[in-house]
Formats: structure tokens, C-alpha cells, sequence
């Protein structure tokens, strides 16, 4: 788990074809692993990955064909620059919001305006995960929580204010750009549990009639 509090800008230094899928290597730039250990969990633009190689300043990680699918991973090259986050411990403080690190679609950046010393970046999401994102809720962008500060059908805007520009990859983001999305944790799960019993049997999307028959509505 994590808080979505981005601790370093790290960078892609290798990626390795190894059996069908690959391996990153990732230098993490000012982001210490005194405390890591093998199999430790680290977000990467908010992609939870396992190390399976570390060094002082560096660390590798296997990609899966089901991760590289549904992330912005299958598209970085040897330098690109990523977010990165250690899993929280007992004493983390929790800053952001909980953050599991499964990311559910990718996103686009459709439009950005300065809004004071901040800057203002409209996303649109896909359409499957509108229903998840309401206004002054969490979601996570690239590993970083942020406040939702307005929805519309399936766009959706966030203000970037000046230390997260310029500690995170956001700074350096523009339109056109995809990012991995993450909803907020909650909102899944109350999807799930609103089915009730009929979550065993129902395979589509949650309707008025099936929300009588869990006894939500009357």
C-alpha cells in the first residue's frame, strides 16, 4: 500500500526483453533504499512493482504482459523520468490517500491553464471509470494523490500546485500525454458491495433493479 506522496523523480537506465515480457531497471535518483530489501513493493507512476534486484541507487523490476497492458510502462523508453514511492509503513504518515498501487486505465491530458502560481490539468479517463471519480475526491495520477476539483461525464480537472510540479514527473507533462489512473480504492469496492448477494451472479453493470432486490433502494 501506499499514500500517493511521490518521494522521487527516478529514471528508466535499462529495459531487458525476458520471456515474452521485460525487466526494468530504474535508477532512483535522491530516493534512499537503505531500509529496502528484496521483494519490497515500489510504486512507479503509481504502478506497484516488486524489486528483484537492488542497489545503492538503483533497483529492478519484472513487468508483467497483464501490467504492461494496462499501464503507461509499455510505452517508457531508457530515460524516461518516473514517480516513485516506497510502500508506507506503521509510521508512514498517511498525507495522501491509500493507494494500492493497481492501476485501473490510463488517462490523457486534453488541456492545461495556469491558475495562479498552479496549473490547471483537465484528463480524460476511460469511459468505464467515469463513475468512480467525483468532484473533491482522491485519485491517483502517475502515483500522485490528488484532489478531483471538477467532473464532467468523463473529463476531469486537478490543480497542480508549484512543489508537486516540481517534484514530480508532472511538471514535465503536457497535453496529449497518457497517465496511469488509479481510482479511489473505496469506490470499487462500493460498487462491489452495493450488488450484495447478487455480486455472486450479476456480470454487467449495477442497475435500478438490482439495487431493489439488495434492498438499497425501495
Amino acid at each position: 500500500m501506499f499514500t500517493g506522496i511521490i518521494l522521487a523523480i527516478g529514471n528508466i537506465t535499462a529495459i531487458q526483453a525476458k520471456g515474452g515480457d521485460c525487466r526494468l531497471t530504474i535508477d532512483t535518483g535522491k530516493l534512499s533504499l537503505a531500509d529496502c530489501a528484496l521483494g519490497d513493493s515500489i510504486a512507479v507512476n503509481g504502478v506497484c512493482l516488486t524489486a528483484v534486484e537492488l542497489g545503492n541507487d538503483y533497483f529492478c523490476a519484472d513487468v508483467s504482459n497483464e501490467t504492461l497492458s494496462r499501464t503507461t510502462l509499455n510505452a517508457v523508453k531508457t530515460g524516461t523520468p518516473v514517480n516513485l514511492e516506497l510502500a508506507l509503513t506503521p509510521s508512514t504518515r498517511l498525507g495522501g490517500h491509500i493507494v494500492s498501487g493497481h492501476v485501473d486505465g490510463i488517462g490523457k491530458v486534453v488541456e492545461t491553464h495556469a491558475d495562479g502560481r498552479s496549473i490547471r490539468f483537465k484528463f480524460k479517463a476511460p469511459d468505464t471509470l467515469a463513475k468512480y471519480i467525483a468532484e473533491k475526491g482522491s485519485i491517483c495520477i502517475n502515483g500522485i494523490s490528488l484532489t478531483v476539483n471538477s467532473v464532467d461525464g468523463a473529463y476531469f480537472s486537478v490543480n497542480i500546485v508549484p512543489h508537486t510540479l516540481q517534484e514530480t514527473t508532472l511538471g514535465n507533462t503536457g497535453v496529449g500525454s497518457e497517465v496511469n489512473l488509479e481510482v479511489d480504492l473505496l469506490a470499487r469496492y462500493m460498487e462491489r458491495l452495493m450488488k450484495g448477494d447478487a455480486a455472486a451472479q450479476c456480470h454487467g453493470n449495477i442497475t435500478e433493479v438490482l439495487l431493489k432486490n439488495a434492498g438499497f433502494i425501495k
